[in-house]
């Protein structure tokens, strides 16, 4: 069945156009017209590309960690839809191997099923340093060994990212993650620059959260977060919630960093999409939402309560960028770290069908994947 979408302007990536047919077929962008024989549904507001995100721990009351399962995967989908996201890594913080291979099991799983968005798998943890853990808990970090290199080196996974702290894994084994098709990511490390050089080096193509537990930038020290902002070529994510990095920060970042090499995450924890949710347990430890704020009980900040439509926005309005970069930071950058901007980031033919419609006010109105609404504002 061929689907025609006709919204008052849409933004394939790169420019705004106006008054432009979308006509959909099987999953994928067949023309940027109207067919003959197409269903047409005109709607007000902009059709953008779905926002993809690396980094979803939880959403919709959901925690990987506790329910490593396809049900649980499927329900941060959910909640997630409603603010954009087409695409996302279930991510995993650091725990036990046989919970890393139940995950496993559990996105090859959905894979297979075809939920809705799913891309892959972020393992995040459990090789990460200890000075910079944050609520990972210390009693899972610990050295690579071959348990879990299996779980990492498995072909069943779609798109796997692993965030390692490059002082406790050595260049070798790096070059054996990526060798084996792994996106390693560098973060939750104390290392200094020379040892986040050796690790890019090797193979690793991007940063967790910058500024976030990682060794800061000195004078004399630039550690991880002046090699991240210097490297060329990696991407580096940033959670924009107003919390986790002062905007003044943020700004330098992006005006320092290689334009298309910053991409928006969320970081989400269960809380995303249930408003009245004002807590949740995190490994035995309490975790307290006040606005939309998250920290442990211990006091550090404990993941997010934000969603990709609320970072778009927060992009615009506390960073100063214009909404055509703020959308690129949310899907063609990140496809581009994944390797999928040949069918997904932008609008454009061939690609899937993947796209959010925006009000005036940038709020989801609704929100396709592969050419079928999963959300639809009441």
């Amino acid at each position: 069945m061929k689907i025609t979408l006709i919204a008052e302007r849409i933004f394939d990536g790169e420019y705004f156009h106006q008054d432009v047919p979308v006509t959909v077929e099987d999953g994928h962008i067949l023309a940027f017209d109207t067919v003959v024989g197409a269903k047409e549904i005109r709607q007000a507001g902009t059709l953008v590309p779905g926002f993809i995100d690396v980094q979803v721990n939880g959403g919709g009351g959901a925690l990987f960690n506790a329910d490593p399962s396809v049900n649980c995967i499927e329900t941060i989908g959910r909640a997630h839809a409603r603010f954009g996201t087409t695409g996302f890594l279930p991510t995993l913080i650091t725990d036990d191997v046989s919970v890393m291979a139940n995950a496993a099991d559990a996105v090859a799983e959905a894979l297979v099923k075809g939920s809705a968005g799913v891309l892959g798998v972020h393992f995040e943890g459990p090789h990460l340093s200890v000075p910079k853990k944050g609520v990972h808990p210390q009693g899972f970090i610990r050295e690579i060994t071959d348990a879990e290199l299996a779980v990492f080196c498995r072909q069943d996974l779609g798109i796997k990212v692993v965030t390692l702290a490059p002082e406790n894994v050595s260049p070798e084994v790096i070059r054996t993650l990526v060798a084996a098709g792994v996106k390693v990511c560098l973060g939750h490390s104390n290392a200094d620059y020379d040892t986040v050089v050796a690790a890019l080096a090797a193979g690793a193509t991007g940063f967790t959260h910058l500024y976030n537990a990682m060794s800061p930038l000195g004078s004399r020290e630039p550690g991880m977060v002046g090699a991240a902002i210097e490297s060329e070529t990696a991407w580096c994510g940033l959670i924009v919630d107003g919390h986790h990095v002062h905007p003044a920060a943020a700004k330098v970042a992006l005006r320092a960093k290689s334009r298309g090499k910053m991409m928006l995450v969320t970081d989400a924890m269960p809380p995303v999409g249930m408003e009245d949710e004002t807590s949740f347990e995190l490994f035995g430890t309490r975790v307290l939402r006040v606005g939309d704020r998250l920290n442990a009980v211990t006091g550090e900040l404990a993941g997010c309560v934000l969603d990709m439509a609320t970072a778009v926005n927060n992009t615009v309005n506390l960073l100063g960028l214009p909404l055509a970069e703020a959308l690129r930071m949310a899907a063609l950058y990140p496809a581009q770290f994944l390797g999928i901007d040949h069918k997904a980031g932008r609008l454009a033919l061939g690609y899937r069908a993947d796209f959010v419609l925006l009000d005036a006010q940038n709020k989801v109105q609704a929100n396709y994947i592969a050419g079928q609404a999963v959300y639809t504002h009441p």
